[in-house]
């Protein structure tokens, strides 16, 4: 069985950083895709940044210049570094990865919460 497992969310003050942590575990062949995700109060889980297993990187229009997504292969981790937050960045943020494993799939982890205040 895999498991995503989040951290780095929090309470932060408008223009703050924060950096989020996902790191993969389980019996793992190799990861494919891995993103992150936000769902705000109310709305859809939309995605914020994707990175492919050979570094390659998108991000929603919202975000872009503020996040950056990073990954450690040997680690089977992902990072999201936010600078410059906004209020509007709120909600609980969700790692995602397509893992070739025993149990080949698609993959969530729990969420975490970031709030940022005005």
């Amino acid at each position: 069985q895999v498991q995503l497992v989040e951290s780095g969310g929090g309470l932060v003050s408008a223009g703050g950083s924060l950096r989020l942590s996902c790191t993969a575990s389980g019996t793992i062949f190799s990861i494919g895709v891995m993103d992150w995700y936000r769902q705000a109060p109310g709305k859809q889980r939309d995605m914020v940044a994707r990175i492919t297993s050979g570094g390659g990187t998108n991000y929603a229009d919202s975000v872009k210049g503020r996040f950056t997504i990073s990954r450690d292969n040997a680690k089977n981790t992902v990072y999201l570094q936010m600078t410059s937050l906004k209020p509007e960045d709120t909600g609980v943020y969700y790692c995602h990865a397509e893992v070739t494993a025993a149990y080949t799939g698609s993959y969530w982890g729990q969420g975490t919460q970031v709030t940022v205040s005005s």
